[in-house]
């Protein structure tokens, strides 16, 4: 289902970031998030609510655009 928050998202496994591409263009990468946590936002109904519920305050981020 496409969301209405997340445009794109992809994983770097070497620096375990999830790179996260939002519908307003915006940019995040959040830092040293476990394989098992992307992988079960693959597998999530709403990629939003589970970056809200599960990603947003447990790790640290930084704007890229």
């Amino acid at each position: 289902m496409p969301s209405t928050v997340v445009s794109n998202y992809v994983y770097i496994p070497e620096s375990r970031t999830l790179r996260v591409t939002f519908v307003s263009g915006a940019v995040y990468d959040y830092k040293k998030v476990p394989e098992v946590i992307y992988l079960e936002m693959e597998a999530a109904f709403s990629k939003g609510a589970f970056l809200n519920e599960n990603i947003k305050d447990n790790f640290e981020f930084e704007r890229i655009e």
